[in-house]
């Protein structure tokens, strides 16, 4: 399907009614101009959960959550965002379009699929039913009826043609099964009763693969008896897509209404036989490594997560290849631990002989991602000596740059500095000092005493601060920004002005109304958790004409800063003799702009 258009999203901000939406899930009282309950994120006795109508945004004091409409469904509901707009968009009786040309029109195209996969899935639970042997099989395997039923278990029976037939009458019913995945075109030609097509799961315990919202979108078969492939995959269809679905996230979501942890595990029965167990909240990848979409489906749900795998080589190099995709999303708030099984086992048999308690007292004795690299990388050098701490840092050099920037990162830099000896300022300068100076966050920063002052306002944070906080209150604000107060901000380096600068740029270009669809546009985006918490403070501005005022009054005094910065800059290069003439020109310019190179903090 196409991206959903983000003028359609906000939209769907502008027009739902979050009080609304929050009060159908939680009991709201009102208090004053906004509404309090107690939060449904956490336990507590007295209300810190707030929701403003006006910014049509909610927070709670306590826990911390906060969001918009679309994001309180997805915390709530445990929805992907996806099904979030669906959600909204049909209490608004609005259809979602797509981007790329995959209107309304197409998604109904999908449905056919949905229910030919629906129909296959009852037709191999019906196939077990009828067959002893399969039937026998999943009762050796620990499994009981209910568990069975609870997740669809069904069984492909030992035919090249059984779903072809009941399924594949015409040629139009052949596509669809060629398009869910079901049936494959034989190589080379016709078969000896004429047929070009042969089912692809035969004599197999069938596991449904469903979405978040349940429907079976593909299918995964384990063989019986000896044979290769063990576990036959769906390919990838419109349907389904390896690399962005889980493994029981539906029954997850269905078993458990509010989730703080996941497990991760790398087979089907390995999440069945947990969810039997009672470990009511294991998933598991499709025949693939973790990936970013993973751990973005991931961390919309919970937290936490743990990675579960066998103790043997292979399971130690699909860690290692899940703690690689991991680095860019270790963030603080979030938390990434591994689990290696003992030898022989996997949490199929260690849950069977040891039971519940006892594994998730594994669970929560898992290795953490930073101790785990620490682990891994101390493995491959001798730390006892400066040349193996030196091929360590070398080593955990890439690793570490894949980290975002913040609290976490800043931890990480500490441990892997004590491993290395080292203070973590100057491991850091030494990683730094081999970039290219011109990379970002490569240039050492200029001593202080250079640095003009006067960059805060008179109690109310930084300028920059200032503006992207009227901004956030009156998003309408930015069309009255003349196209010279913007550039104004292109030199500028002050903290933040990255994210002002885009910011302007979006609402200019984007005109939006309410503080939701700003914060909404900025979900999952860098900066987004530092508008949330802005917008999340008490400000006194009394309207949107004050607003303009100080937001043009903080860009004009942010451009006066950089403009002195660059006059104090040519300056000192001129006493040393060493301006061009398109300096010279420049330098000129900025003291008549200015007056005097000494009122550059005014």
């Amino acid at each position: 399907m196409g991206r959903i258009p983000q003028n359609f999203i906000d939209e769907l901000i502008a027009r739902a009614d979050i009080v609304e939406v929050i009060g159908a899930r939680v009991q709201l009282k009102k208090a004053g101009r906004e509404y309090k309950a107690c939060c449904p994120f956490h336990n507590e006795k007295t209300p810190s959960f707030w929701v403003s109508p006006d910014k049509q945004f909610y927070h709670c004091f306590g826990c911390g959550k906060h969001g918009t409409v679309l994001g309180f469904l997805m915390d709530h509901d445990h929805m992907a965002f996806p099904e979030a707009v669906e959600e909204l968009a049909t209490r608004l009786g609005l259809e979602v379009p797509r981007e790329g040309g995959v209107d309304s029109g197409a998604r109904r195209a999908d449905e056919p699929l949905f229910e030919l996969m629906a129909r296959v899935a009852r037709f191999y639970e019906e196939g077990l039913a009828r067959d002893a042997r399969a039937r026998q099989y999943l009762v050796q395997r620990g499994l009981a009826p209910e568990t069975i039923a609870r997740f669809g278990l069904g069984y492909a029976v030992n035919s090249w043609n059984e779903v072809l037939r009941r399924f594949g009458a015409a040629e139009p019913d052949r596509q669809r099964l060629t398009d869910a995945g079901l049936i494959v075109e034989r190589e080379g030609g016709q078969m000896r009763d004429g047929e070009r097509h042969y089912d692809r799961f035969r004599d197999r315990i069938m596991f449904p693969i469903r979405d978040a919202r349940g429907r079976v979108i593909a299918f995964g078969g384990r063989i019986i008896d000896a044979g290769e492939p063990k576990y036959l995959n769906s390919p990838e269809t419109v349907l389904f897509h390896k690399g962005r679905e889980l493994y029981g996230i539906y029954e997850t979501r269905r078993a458990r209404a509010n989730l703080t942890r996941l497990v991760v595990v790398e087979g089907y029965m390995d999440v069945v036989r947990l969810h039997q167990s009672g470990v009511d909240y294991a998933l598991a990848t499709l025949g693939t490594a973790t990936t970013p979409e993973h751990f973005r489906r991931i961390f919309r749900l919970v937290p936490a997560v743990v990675f579960a795998f066998d103790g043997d080589r292979a399971g130690r190099a699909a860690a290692w290849r899940a703690l690689q995709q991991a680095l860019p999303e270790a963030r603080e708030g979030r938390e990434i631990r591994f689990l290696f099984l003992p030898e022989g086992h996997d949490p199929d048999t260690l849950i069977g002989a040891e039971g519940r308690e006892a594994f998730e007292q594994r669970l929560s004795g898992a290795v953490p991602l930073s101790e785990y690299l620490v682990r891994e990388l101390s493995e491959q050098s001798e730390l006892a000596h400066a040349d193996g701490r030196a091929r360590f840092a070398e080593s955990a050099r890439p690793l570490f740059a894949r980290v975002p920037e913040g609290v976490y990162r800043e931890l990480l830099l500490e441990r892997l500095a004590e491993v290395v000896g080292l203070p973590a300022q100057r491991l850091q300068e030494l990683w730094t000092s081999g970039r290219n100076l011109a990379a970002p966050g490569a240039a050492p920063a200029a001593p202080a005493r250079h640095r003009p002052p006067a960059t805060r306002g008179a109690g109310r944070g930084s300028l920059v601060r200032q503006a992207i906080v009227r901004l956030l209150h009156y998003p309408a604000i930015a069309a009255q920004v003349s196209l010279a107060e913007r550039a104004g901000l292109d030199a500028s380096e002050e903290p933040g002005i990255d994210l002002l600068r885009e910011l302007l740029d979006n609402l200019r270009e984007r005109p939006a109304q309410i503080s939701a669809q700003v914060i909404q546009r900025w979900s999952g985006r860098p900066g987004g958790e530092a508008l949330q918490k802005l917008l999340e403070r008490e400000e006194v501005i009394t309207d949107a004409a004050a607003a303009a005022g100080e937001l043009r009054g903080a860009l004009e005094r942010l451009a006066g800063l950089a403009a002195g910065r660059r006059l104090e800059a040519l300056e000192t290069k001129s006493r040393a003799g060493g301006l061009t003439q398109n300096e010279l020109e420049e330098f000129q310019q900025l003291i008549q702009k200015m007056g005097h190179h000494d009122a550059r903090g005014g």
